[in-house]
């Protein structure tokens, strides 16, 4: 670790994303596939049972690591139950998971991170290397449903946080989490980061070009771009440290310092 006046640095090397916190796989499968058969069979096997099973599952496919096992968290049920051959339903009730699967995670926002959840302490200390007012507006681009919003308030409680998400599913759970902060559905490529004096944002490593630009062409002089383990090609950090669970947080002001 190495400090120079307000500067921090540590190598470290960016590798892909594992998720913080949570269940070992295939565990979350088998939780959410055995309390959905328990609450099909609960409801006695009506059609609205299966229809709030399936938005539920779909729900729970938060749990999985990659698209494919939220796949298969989210399909999972109604798959064992069309091979049981005891579903006696319409065949257009087979559509309902892949319909909400997709309202969870639309397409046109795959290109962008998958769910991962922010940890809770990973942007402590975060206020002293880029300091705020209070009542200063910070917005988490892509704020899935929430955690990132709550890391942000532990960093800065007395600023208005705020949120945007694609998935109006996601965006509606964040809500529910984070009462206080403002959330709302949108493409964070396209809303205005003009009026943030920082904005945060834990995408992948292909996005962060495109962030840095949209922060250069937008925000004003001295205000702070921070992500969460993937850092901006060919720019100069002002900080960087490591957080606990082992993830790099990045602090970018602008303008942009290129690396020599």
């Amino acid at each position: 670790m190495r400090k120079s006046g307000n500067r921090v640095s540590r190598e470290t090397s960016v590798g892909a994303p594992v998720p913080v916190g949570r269940l070992p796989w295939p565990l979350p499968a088998l939780l959410t596939w055995g309390a959905a058969w328990l609450l099909y069979l609960a409801l006695q096997r009506s059609l609205w049972a299966l229809l709030l099973v399936c938005v539920l599952a779909s729900l729970a496919s938060v749990m999985g690591s990659s698209w494919w096992r939220r796949g298969l968290i989210a399909a999972g049920f109604p798959l064992s139950l069309a091979l049981s051959g005891g579903a006696g339903v319409p065949a257009w009730v087979w559509l309902a998971p892949l319909l909400l699967l997709l309202a969870v995670y639309p397409l046109n926002a795959w290109r962008d991170a998958p769910l991962f959840p922010t940890p809770r302490q990973a942007l402590d200390g975060l206020a002293a290397l880029a300091p705020l007012p209070p009542g200063a507006r910070v917005l988490d681009a892509g704020c899935g449903v929430g955690d990132g919003l709550l890391a942000l308030r532990r960093a800065y409680p007395q600023a208005q946080i705020e949120g945007i998400e694609w998935s109006w599913p996601l965006r509606l759970l964040c809500a529910l989490r984070c009462p206080w902060a403002r959330v709302r559905q949108g493409d964070i490529w396209h809303a205005d980061w003009g009026s943030y004096p920082l904005v945060y944002l834990f995408q992948r490593p292909e996005s962060m070009a495109r962030a840095a630009a949209k922060a250069q062409a937008e925000m004003a002089p001295g205000a702070w771009l921070v992500s969460l383990e993937f850092a901006v090609p060919g720019v100069a950090a002002h900080a960087q440290w490591q957080a606990p669970g082992g993830r790099t947080v990045w602090v970018y002001r602008l303008p942009w310092v290129l690396k020599k």
